[in-house]
C-alpha cells in the first residue's frame, strides 16, 4: 500500500485504524483519515475487514478454552511443525 491521500499514506492509515475505531483521533487526524478512506479503496476494504473481525471476535464465547482442547491444538501444531520445519506458519493446522 503506497497511496497518499489526506496527507496520510496507506501504511499510516493501517497504523491508525485502531485509534480511529476507538475514537481516539483528534478532529484534524479524523478528517485526514476520512479523506484518505474516501479516495482509497484498499484502505476502505481494510477498515471493513477490521470491523468484521471485531464483530466476529465479539461473538466468541467468554468462557476460556478447555485445557484438553489447548493441549490437542498444541500437539497438532507441534506435529505439523515437525513435518514442515522450513515452512512458514499457515492459517490452518491439520
Amino acid at each position: 500500500m503506497r497511496y497518499m491521500a489526506g496527507n496520510f499514506s496507506c501504511q499510516e492509515i493501517a497504523q491508525l485504524i485502531t485509534d480511529y475505531l476507538d475514537g481516539a483521533l483528534n478532529l484534524v487526524e479524523r478528517v485526514r483519515f476520512q479523506i484518505h478512506l474516501g479516495l482509497c479503496f484498499a484502505c476502505r476494504n481494510y477498515l471493513r475487514q477490521m470491523k468484521y473481525t471485531i464483530a466476529t471476535l465479539r461473538q466468541l464465547p467468554t468462557e476460556p478454552v478447555p485445557q484438553h482442547v489447548k493441549e490437542e491444538l498444541l500437539e497438532r501444531f507441534r506435529a505439523w511443525k515437525q513435518r514442515h520445519p522450513q515452512s512458514p506458519v499457515k492459517s490452518e493446522i491439520e
